[in-house]
């Protein structure tokens, strides 16, 4: 529609003597169809022009005057609302998305400018638990959008692999660690360990002040600490790779938080120069009280370095080495307030861009009772209802489709897409329920149903049986689903722009859902008659299959910025 909003917009400044952008900013998209396809609320033009609204509004629908790409203007109370030629809009979507294919939405708002997303974070020598998984496709699907928006975007994987968890780790890798069940299942007995030292240490408190000993020796540089240290990390990060290949999810950078310690020293340097540290009980803090803010701790009475020192060093460190526009951390709605405390140490510190520094948060997984089956302890692997998923949406898609030449990638792309779909179809600040059996419903809002959607209209080219007109009547195209369709299709654009602004991939994945369903009705209501898409009329098929092709175009690029694969047969 951003054509059409362009030339409303201009239209009304013209008549008004107003801007053109600001006129832009406040058209709407009225409630339903039956109002039009654009409106316009006189309410800020009132008090300027000394008139109610209504009146406005039915001055300047007489005064606009219909023409190629306007249909008609009604005022209706306030607004002024505009029914666009729908030959024209049907003809023009067509013609756009055919032209630019998967380009489509494309835009160069994001030339010259960085946006660093930090996503996914598992911790070094933990499983990686179903409540990494929102984290990881939301930020990965942001990644997505912002490079379709022409950012540069740097992913960064920020592993948690220093802390005082180490100190735990490595003290129970000496007493009771096994060498061979490391190299054979290094999460699990590293796990396993974890678990084990903290039952310990609710026994014995002596445990927990030789623990914390340990990671003083890994932060001082101990060989032993740091070999034992690295070999967990390289263990694991090979086992996170695992799940990312699974989930199609990669990353520009993965340089942890022990990438930091050499420059944590900067950072305390700059807070002394700045007399923002205080002592507290023996350990080092910045005061936030005045600024109604909770004090972050920035060392230990042990002299230890804490996460929140270690994320000061990292956000320095990225405005120097990348020079970004924006940073966005996704992560968990309870870390809320830390990222509020850590945004204005930030600023105290002198760093003018923590304004560009956002907290994307997201809310929390529930899990129903077939999914807490899954358990290993006190935490779900996310490896297992991976493969779990995949083997469910195997024996569906046998089922549906026994004749498919290569099912296991069907299985493993329905399966995939079920899970980022069913974290990325509701808003992220919600929390979410995993349900198997919704997740891959072929009929319901899943992502199975839109992969099946973009299958049915690829289907339906193939049984077209010829190669796709470049020249096509689009006066032929009549229907009311069909005008509707390639509505919302030129919506498209503001679609992917609404999610980078507001960080919700939700957006495109209801606005995917709205596509199928008025596809699918299209399809089911015209099959058996002379209106269906592949009509005896070869200009009128013709011109159908555009449309079609254009609509699967847009799922499947819809599907590719969520991380999700669009199979051509299902």
């Amino acid at each position: 529609m951003k054509i059409y909003k362009n030339h409303i917009a201009a239209k009304i400044a013209g008549i008004i003597g107003d801007d053109k952008d600001r006129i832009k900013s406040l058209l709407e998209f009225p409630p339903s169809e039956a109002m039009g396809d654009l409106a316009f609320p006189c309410f800020t033009l009132s008090k300027g022009m000394r008139k109610s609204p209504n009146i406005i509004a039915g001055e300047l629908k007489d005064k606009i005057e219909k023409d190629d790409m306007i249909e008609r203007t009604e005022a209706a109370g306030p607004y002024v609302n505009f029914f666009v030629n729908k030959r024209h809009l049907i003809s023009t979507v067509i013609d756009q998305i055919s032209d630019e294919g998967y380009d489509y939405g494309k835009s160069d708002e994001g030339s010259g400018k960085t946006v660093i997303i930090e996503y996914s974070s598992p911790n070094i020598a933990k499983p990686f638990g179903i409540g990494h998984l929102r984290s990881t496709v939301i930020g990965a699907s942001l990644k997505n959008i912002y490079e379709h928006l022409g950012y540069n975007v740097v992913s960064i994987n920020h592993l948690g692999d220093w802390g005082t968890q180490f100190g735990k780790l490595i003290y129970a890798y000496k007493t009771w660690g096994d060498e061979t069940k490391l190299n054979d299942d290094p999460i699990k007995h590293l796990y396993e360990l974890y678990v084990q030292i903290h039952q310990e240490e609710e026994k014995d408190k002596e445990l927990v002040e030789l623990t914390r000993r340990e990671f003083k020796k890994l932060e001082e540089g101990n060989f032993e600490n740091i070999e034992l240290w690295r070999k967990f990390s390289d263990l694991s990060r090979k086992e996170f790779q695992k799940i990312y290949e699974m989930l199609g999810v990669d990353f520009d950078s993965d340089t942890g938080e022990s990438f930091y310690i050499d420059k944590i020293a900067g950072i305390e340097r700059n807070l002394k120069e700045r007399n923002l540290l205080k002592e507290s009980r023996d350990a080092t803090i910045i005061d936030l009280e005045k600024y109604e803010l909770p004090s972050i701790l920035i060392r230990k009475s042990d002299d230890t370095s804490l996460y929140a020192t270690r994320d000061l060093a990292a956000a320095v460190y990225r405005k120097k080495e990348y020079n970004f526009d924006k940073m966005v951390y996704v992560v968990g709605v309870a870390q809320s307030l830390y990222f509020r405390q850590l945004f204005k140490a930030l600023k105290l510190m002198g760093n003018v861009w923590a304004d560009d520094c956002y907290h994307v948060s997201f809310g929390w997984v529930k899990l129903g009772e077939e999914m807490m089956s899954t358990r290993r302890g006190n935490i779900v692997f996310l490896e297992d209802v991976l493969t779990r998923t995949i083997e469910k949406a195997r024996k569906i898609v046998e089922d549906n489709s026994p004749d498919l030449p290569d099912p296991d990638s069907v299985a493993n792309a329905v399966g995939i897409g079920a899970v980022i779909f069913a974290d990325l179809s509701c808003r992220r600040d919600t929390d979410i329920a995993f349900d198997w059996e919704r997740m891959l419903d072929f009929r319901g809002n899943s992502g199975p149903y839109i992969q099946y959607s973009h299958a049915r209209l690829c289907s339906v080219i193939r049984k077209y049986g010829k190669e796709l007109k470049k020249e096509y009547n689009t006066d032929l195209l009549l229907l009311p689903e069909e005008y509707s369709l390639a509505k919302m299709l030129s919506l498209y654009p503001d679609v992917i722009k609404k999610a980078a602004e507001e960080f919700d991939s939700f957006y495109i994945s209801n606005f995917l859902l709205e596509i199928c369903g008025i596809f699918n009705t299209y399809y089911q209501k015209y099959r058996s008659s002379d209106d269906r898409i592949l009509s005896s009329n070869n200009d009128l098929a013709d011109s159908r299959l555009a449309l079609a092709n254009c609509t699967r175009i847009i799922l499947h690029s819809g599907l590719k910025l969520l991380g999700i694969s669009a199979p051509e047969m299902m």
